[in-house]
């Protein structure tokens, strides 16, 4: 069971990569036929399940990350074709470039922003629940 505060800011998150993953399967998501097993887009409830991408974050500790603590943003592209690997940094680039965008949409009474950790983009700032 999760504080309520950070069962919230968590259901944030989920919106803002569900928009994400809209905008990134609107600019890329016919470029590469689906894996088989993978349902085409919209034919899910939800966008995780469906389309070419599945774009969300996982959080990390950050024990062994130059930055510490954060969202590390995670995509996955539903296919069996090999993916050019500027093309793969392209994606990556736009979708990280919407989330720096609509974090303060999202998220207006934080400080959060994104940034390189490594290979990995990572969202970081202020995750704090306040006064519980």
């Amino acid at each position: 069971m999760y504080h309520p505060k950070l069962t919230s800011f968590l259901d944030q998150l989920k919106k803002l990569f569900d928009e994400v993953d809209s905008h990134i399967e609107d600019l890329y998501g016919d470029r590469y036929p689906l894996h088989p097993m993978r349902p085409k887009r919209g034919e899910t409830a939800n966008p995780e399940a469906d389309g070419l991408f599945n774009i969300g974050a996982n959080f990390t500790p950050g024990f062994i990350s130059e930055h510490g603590r954060g969202y590390i943003i995670d995509i996955s592209i539903a296919t069996l074709e090999k993916i050019d690997e500027n093309v793969r940094r392209e994606i990556y680039e736009a979708a990280t470039d919407k989330v720096k965008e609509l974090l303060p949409l999202y998220f207006p009474e934080r400080e959060l922003f994104v940034r390189r950790d490594g290979i990995h983009f990572k969202i970081q700032g202020d995750f704090s629940l306040g006064n519980i």
